[in-house]
């Protein structure tokens, strides 16, 4: 049994991922600062695995604390999930961004490498790609970034490549995800964006729990299967447990790697919202608005490395995925509250 620090943990999914790293036989040390999650999703972690991991309310940018944390326990790797998320608020908040996702996160390196845990599983993007030239996207494809969101990213994973070069001891594990969405089976545990959502599917179920009048579909003249544009979907409990594989590897080898982890299909926007109407049983409104800057028409993975290296591959299809987001949105309309 390894014993995990999750930063970030009662996010989205952070939060699943402490699910199976206790269901998997690992101890769960949780930092977060709430900022963008409930204090709530510890009981229905708890709820879900009968173990209620330790936590701390606390940001990574306070280094005694992360201390005391370490201190308090022998922690054998990190899962560094923590940081500010929005593409679109990154480009209007650049500084809150850089100060968070890279001052935060050097804060915690630097904290790890003071007391000796140099085993890490980073939280990366496929944003670090920009706007790839062809897809399956691969692991060696050219990294760029359209947005300071996208910059924090690329800018942890070469921080953190350079840390593996100046010390062999150390093992670091960038996930680079592609476009994470469903939610627990249980209804428990899902994602309650802040405000309007920027991403698909929690708009989609605004839309379909009646929040929201319509979905605005960015573009229907790409050159796709039906103009709209097509991306990775991955169910956030196949990513979650790709975290597990992905720490236990980190364990047992040393040096620096990045791994996509996806599904290796692409899914219109019009497939997910049919997909999303199949769930729910209704049809569901959109417009066809102007092509967002900076989109791109296509962009899938490549899981062939995801494979090879952590033995882990996704399973969940996309009706599957739309069907437990309706089921948490019906659950949980308001979002994570306290009632069980």
């Amino acid at each position: 049994m390894s014993k995990i620090l999750v930063t970030g943990g009662t996010g989205y999914i952070g939060s699943h991922a402490c699910v199976e790293l206790i269901e998997s036989g690992n101890e769960v040390v949780i930092v977060d600062n709430l900022y963008n999650s409930n204090i709530a999703v510890l009981d229905r972690i708890e709820k879900l695995t009968g173990v209620r991991p330790t936590f701390y309310e606390m940001d990574i940018l306070d280094a005694d604390g992360l201390r005391r944390v370490f201190h308090e326990h022998k922690i054998d790797a990190v899962i560094h999930f923590a940081g500010y998320k929005a593409v679109g608020e990154s480009v209007e908040k650049p500084l809150e961004y850089y100060h968070n996702n890279i001052t935060g996160s050097l804060t915690l390196y630097m904290v790890m490498k003071e007391v000796g845990c140099k085993t890490l599983v980073f939280s990366s993007s496929a944003t670090v790609y920009g706007s790839p030239k062809s897809c399956p996207i691969e692991e060696d494809f050219p990294v760029s970034t359209t947005n300071p969101y996208g910059s924090t990213k690329l800018m942890n994973e070469m921080i953190l490549k350079d840390i593996c070069i100046s010390d062999p001891e150390w093992s670091v594990l960038c996930l680079r995800y592609f476009n994470p969405i469903g939610a627990h089976k249980s209804g428990l545990l899902g994602e309650v964006p802040n405000g309007i959502p920027n991403n698909l599917v929690p708009y989609i179920a605004r839309v379909a729990i009646g929040q929201l009048e319509y979905l605005r579909v960015f573009g229907d003249d790409y050159d796709t299967v039906d103009g709209t544009g097509v991306r990775d979907y991955i169910h956030v409990v196949d990513l979650a447990k790709g975290h597990v594989s992905a720490v236990n590897h980190a364990l047992g080898v040393k040096g620096f790697d990045t791994i996509n982890l996806g599904t290796g299909n692409g899914y219109s926007v019009l497939e997910v919202l049919h997909a999303y109407e199949k769930a729910c049983g209704k049809t569901l409104p959109y417009k066809v608005v102007e092509r967002r800057s900076g989109d791109i028409a296509t962009c899938f993975a490549s899981t062939t490395k995801a494979k090879e290296v952590l033995g882990w591959e996704a399973n969940y299809t996309i009706d599957e995925m739309c069907e437990d987001s309706w089921r948490f949105t019906q659950m949980n309309p308001k979002g994570i509250g306290t009632d069980l």
